[in-house]
């Protein structure tokens, strides 16, 4: 006998392989026909694949589309794309794909204690390097040292990171800044005081965060007004945690009429070198 409980979850399944594919075209700022072309595709089939006016596409269309938006079938398929937050769809981009690797989709590796509260994992100066190749890895973040602090949000995930450099003044060189795990960047206030951690060589960052969402660029300013703000792709960015607080064991000082003296005095040079002749 057929079980008419599946048959009614059959009917009730959703497909949203059409509006994913328009998702993701209009995401990549391709028109119809720039991604028609790179699929090898007429304007009008793949007008018709958009709106689902084709409601059996070829095995392979799925192959297609998954090989150029670098996501598994299953998750064009079952997945609402247009739900999700960017680091999200970025995850699924990089090969952390909930259908792919059979595991859930990751968010974060995290540790607990005895009573299953997550603890605040420290990332050590030495750690580091690893850590951009190990922040998904469980095992990593076991081995990380941990500690609870009671007086932190429930509904959160913590994180302290040591800081280098004076980039960060008036916090003192050396503070742990602890930082709260931000799992849909775009929420993100302009503005907002985050340690970012970036793809490369580079040191994690304890910056002033804006997100550009049309172009695709996250703007990072220094609390130091010496240090000149400057802007990386979303995809050199690996993760983003709001700043919470810091602990050090100086007391901050207010930057200096020295410090304020050398960065108006660098902005005339700046003007002047832009109004000399080339």
């Amino acid at each position: 006998m057929f079980d008419t409980n599946n048959i009614k979850q059959m009917e009730d399944l959703k497909v949203f392989f059409a509006p994913n594919i328009k998702f993701l075209r209009e995401r990549a700022r391709l028109t119809q026909q720039e991604l028609a072309d790179r699929l090898r595709l007429t304007r009008s089939k793949l007008n018709a694949l958009e709106s689902g006016q084709t409601s059996a596409p070829r095995p392979e269309d799925y192959l297609k589309y998954s090989e150029i938006f670098k996501m598994s079938i299953d998750t064009l398929l079952k997945v609402n794309l247009s739900k999700l937050g960017e680091l999200k769809i970025r995850d699924l981009e990089a090969g952390n794909d909930v259908y792919m690797t059979g595991s859930r989709m990751r968010v974060l590796a995290v540790t607990v204690d005895a009573e299953n509260r997550e603890n605040v994992e420290y990332v050590p100066v030495k750690a580091k390097a690893g850590y951009r190749s190990g922040y998904a890895d469980p095992e990593f973040i076991a081995g990380l040292p941990k500690f609870s602090m009671p007086q932190l949000p429930s509904d959160g995930s913590f994180r302290m990171f040591p800081t280098t450099g004076d980039s960060m003044l008036p916090l003192p060189e050396g503070s742990d800044v602890i930082g709260r795990y931000v799992t849909d960047w775009t929420a993100l206030k302009p503005g907002a005081l985050c340690i970012v951690i970036l793809k490369g060589e580079q040191d994690f960052v304890f910056k002033k965060v804006s997100v550009k969402q049309k172009e695709r660029l996250v703007l990072l300013e220094s609390l130091n007004p010496l240090y000149a703000p400057y802007e990386v792709p979303v995809d050199e960015v690996l993760e983003i945690w709001k700043y919470h607080s810091y602990h050090a064991q100086e007391i901050p000082s207010p930057v200096s009429d020295v410090q304020h003296i050398s960065v108006a005095v660098s902005e005339i040079l700046a003007r002047l070198k832009k109004m000399q002749p080339e």
